[in-house]
């Protein structure tokens, strides 16, 4: 039985205003092909990069979140190779000398996952193929954008803990605002490392597959690899040391070269930069600056009384977990219920609506008196849910419902009296529900319908057994 050993190599493109080495915007997503660009990230002879500093602050800080250890200098390297996107030939990357080393992360499940390194490096353009043509062509906005790599130990052992932990370093990218971290962006791409080997025998021959750009992709990416070496090694065949492609419509890969070495990218420090030197304070400065991530927010909010899976939907989403924070201190109620509410109502009618929590009116002020209306019995759920496209949109649920007069009636006596009458009214409904009590929620219905949903439930069914009872 063959074991897999499977490693990642995570690429961020960091939240700056400017590229890694110029001043051209580093958000060339969506921009008219090759209008992003400058003498400096196109390479043109005579250019001198200049680094940019929020980079390296960024990066400073995302490699301290992980744990890593982060020295007082840092160097840029020149990695020398040929890609048709790449428009010096070669990329500004760092080498021996990164920005930090030596981290872990903690999944949910408790897997730790080491980190052999954080470094800085530039970005390469986009090599776009158009359908039946005998051509590609290249556009060079992405070139020179700065991006963080993240290479982890070979600690993974499936599929899904590839996917838990692209899961965490993207939730904890946004909850520091490193990056955007979205895939269907480009600002989080992934490259996995598979080898296969018997339990307690050395690491089989390793493949990387390239440019994985959906946490979908890379579980199907490992999961072809694993199922490939194993029938080559099953056959008695060896497995190729290579770079291998994926095709999405296929879901499976495809040689594209034989794996480079280190050695091959002749790696040679830029004579352009210098030094950066990241002196004790400001990585201190850093330090202090954190906010709580991701999986101490989850343990935070499990200790309040949220279910794990509430726990990590409220977590592990920046957005989400900043509204519930906000309304938690508004709300007197149970955690649980904020949490159902937010996940669970809200998250659908902005989904419908093709919105962002952040980009919608609700605020966490109108969002607990809406739950505190139903918790004292104001409002009943389902008036609530009505309501709810309406505070959503940014008006106060008090108000609505006092202008259109929807605050149940609890009053025994008054809600008595609509028992009755809806009783007298339909003698063979409530001869039928005598017969077999289990009937009762036609008469319920038929009450709420007379009260126009205002009579509070509760009382009106209690009201209707005793009288059924008696009767």
């Amino acid at each position: 039985m063959f074991e897999p050993v499977i490693g990642l190599e995570v690429h961020l493109a960091l939240r700056t205003d400017s590229k890694l080495f110029c001043g051209c915007s580093a958000e060339g997503f969506g921009l008219e092909p090759n209008t992003n660009v400058c003498p400096v990230c196109l390479g043109l002879p005579g250019t001198l990069p200049v680094v940019n500093e929020r980079a390296i602050e960024l990066a400073t800080t995302f490699a301290l979140a992980l744990g890593c250890e982060v020295a007082e200098a840092t160097r840029f390297h020149r990695k020398h190779y040929f890609y048709p996107d790449a428009p010096k030939n070669y990329q500004i990357s760092q080498y021996d000398e990164p920005i930090g080393e030596h981290g872990r992360i903690v999944l949910a499940g408790g897997n730790a996952i080491g980190i052999t390194r954080c470094h800085l490096e530039e970005d390469a353009g986009r090599l776009v193929h158009p359908p039946y043509a005998q051509y590609s062509l290249v556009d060079f906005n992405r070139a020179g954008a700065p991006l963080m790599e993240m290479v982890t130990e070979p600690d993974l052992r499936s599929p899904e803990d590839a996917r838990d932990l692209l899961l965490e370093i993207r939730a904890t990218a946004r909850a520091l605002g490193v990056s955007d971290a979205s895939p269907e962006e480009g600002k989080l791409r992934a490259d996995v490392n598979v080898s296969l080997h018997r339990a307690g025998e050395p690491l089989g021959t390793k493949v990387e597959v390239k440019n994985l750009n959906s946490f979908r992709n890379v579980a199907a990416a490992i999961q072809y690899e694993i199922k490939r070496q194993t029938k080559l090694l099953e056959d008695g065949r060896t497995v190729a040391q290579e770079t291998r492609g994926f095709n999405e419509g296929g879901q499976r890969t495809y040689s594209l070269r034989g794996k480079e070495g280190s050695a091959d990218y002749r790696y040679l420090a830029d004579p352009d930069l210098p030094e950066v030197r990241l002196p004790p304070r400001r990585r201190a400065a850093l330090m202090a600056g954190l906010p709580e991530l991701p999986a101490a927010k989850r343990a935070r909010y499990t200790a309040l009384g949220l279910k794990e899976d509430a726990a990590h939907l409220v977590a592990y989403d920046v957005d989400i977990a900043a509204f519930f924070d906000a309304a938690r201190e508004r709300y007197a109620g149970a955690a649980q219920n904020l949490a159902n509410w937010l996940t669970g109502e809200v998250a659908g009618l902005l989904a419908s609506s093709g919105l962002e929590l952040s980009a919608s009116q609700l605020s966490p002020e109108n969002f607990a008196r809406l739950l505190a209306l139903v918790d004292d019995g104001s409002i009943s759920a389902p008036t609530a849910k009505e309501l709810l496209p309406e505070v959503v949109a940014g008006h106060e649920p008090g108000r609505l419902v006092d202008e259109r007069g929807l605050r149940q009636v609890s009053d025994e006596a008054e809600v008595g009296r609509l028992v009755d009458e809806v009783m007298a009214a339909n003698p063979e409904l409530v001869a039928r529900v005598a017969a077999n009590p289990k009937a009762v929620n036609a008469l319920l219905g038929a009450v709420m319908k007379a009260s126009e949903g205002r009579a509070k439930p509760d009382l009106v069914r209690a009201l209707l057994q005793s009288r059924l009872g008696a009767a």
